[in-house]
């Protein structure tokens, strides 16, 4: 068995080479708590030896955001810092690539008044949005991974003592994203063509809807006719080949903005900027949430649905197998990251536009002459589960079984 020290080395080159895939003379911007300062050093070394020009790491420190939640006034929430949205921005124009390690505490913010949250999550979303363009339109190579902290350890793990909590995590993080194989880059690039056959075939059905039916969904999706369905890697504007999430599973496109109708409901917790929504439910009527509940987080869901016009709509939708791997841990994991590979999923809010053939290259208001939906946020939730059909419909009234009881029916 593979000790840690060379697991961790092993799962550092893959975010690196198979993640945002770095090339000579490249920037490296890394956002990371500064609990994972050991991790980001290994990516920074493996990043170097690849021919990176520069490594900048924007730390962030829960412990400081939590003081500033509880003590700071209501009007340090509404603004962000200008001279980091701009050095994002230029950044990225420079050609940078970008990692984040999303590894934040579940509960940290449970005792802080989801206005405030929602207001800081605003007004970063309204700095960042030139920055985000070239996020949600790939011009640049992105890569979200994952790694063990103490909080986040210890909710998922609530039994185990924290160093326990932290190694089992750990344990379950090395198995999912393969590194625990023998040649972890060769598994991964097997693991993105099973993948792509699967886009593959989507795109050739020319679905035009797709009806999610289980024992507390009923809910029909109309597609664009010029979507596509995208999945594992993808190719920057420089074409260099990246994979935006590590691990993934998903196959995902874009919804028309005012073709959702019916219910869904929640199928695992959502953790959104330290707060838990769990066990929420979504009326849609031409597109637009009109109704919604939630056992836990009724306020924090509220704020997020009120982010903008945009958020009271979907923006992805995707399809994970319930037989994959993070799913058959029969963990919980409270990280979006993990949690949404192991279930099919829906967003709120912004459309990726490269789920429209030519989205990329078009202005907004192009994009929403094609159905597409544009806001401050995308924020994923999850609603797979063992009982999920899916049935597609195509342009010629052909009706085809996508999902049959969570899995792929093809």
């Amino acid at each position: 068995m593979e000790k840690f020290s060379e697991l961790l080395e092993k799962y550092a080159e893959l975010t690196v080479k198979t993640g945002v895939n770095i090339q000579t003379d490249q920037t490296l911007v890394i956002n990371s708590p500064i609990e994972c300062a050991e991790f980001v050093r290994l990516i920074a070394k493996n990043a170097y030896k690849l021919g990176a020009k520069n490594v900048h790491v924007e730390w962030n420190d829960e412990e400081l955001t939590l003081i500033k939640y509880l003590n700071a006034p209501e009007k340090a929430f509404k603004d962000f810092p200008l001279w980091k949205a701009d050095g994002y921005e230029q950044l990225a124009k420079g050609g940078a690539a970008f990692l984040s390690i999303s590894a934040s505490n579940p509960e940290l913010l449970k005792a802080v008044d989801p206005k405030k949250i929602a207001e800081a999550n605003k007004a970063r979303s309204i700095a960042l949005k030139n920055y985000r363009e070239y996020i949600m339109n790939s011009t640049v190579a992105w890569s979200v991974v994952s790694i063990p902290t103490k909080g986040w350890a210890k909710k998922v793990f609530p039994a185990l003592s924290e160093k326990d909590a932290v190694e089992k995590l750990w344990d379950y993080i090395f198995k999912i994203v393969r590194v625990d194989k023998t040649d972890s880059i060769k598994a991964w690039n097997e693991h993105l063509k099973n993948i792509n056959e699967k886009t593959e075939f989507l795109n050739k059905q020319k679905l035009k809807t797709l009806h999610f039916v289980s024992t507390d969904t009923d809910l029909t999706i109309q597609l664009p006719k010029n979507h596509l369905w995208a999945g594992g890697g993808e190719y920057n504007k420089k074409r260099t080949y990246f994979v935006a999430n590590i691990p993934t599973e998903e196959i995902f496109t874009l919804p028309l903005k005012a073709g959702v109708n019916g219910k869904v409901k929640s199928t695992k917790p959502l953790n959104y900027g330290g707060n838990l929504i769990d066990n929420f439910t979504l009326t849609f009527k031409d597109g637009k949430v009109i109704n919604f509940s939630a056992e836990q987080g009724y306020e924090t869901l509220k704020k997020l649905i009120e982010t903008d016009e945009g958020s009271h709509y979907l923006g992805e939708v995707a399809l994970v197998p319930h037989d994959s791997p993070i799913s058959n841990s029969n963990i919980i994991f409270y990280n979006t990251l993990f949690d949404e590979n192991a279930s099919c999923h829906l967003a709120l809010g912004m459309a990726y536009p490269s789920c429209i053939e030519g989205g990329s290259e078009m202005t907004e208001e192009q994009l929403k002459e094609f159905g597409a939906n544009t806001s401050l946020i995308h924020e994923d939730f999850m609603i797979g589960s063992s009982d999920l059909d899916i049935i597609g419909e195509t342009n010629t009234g052909e009706k085809i079984q996508i999902f049959k009881n969570g899995n792929w029916a093809f």
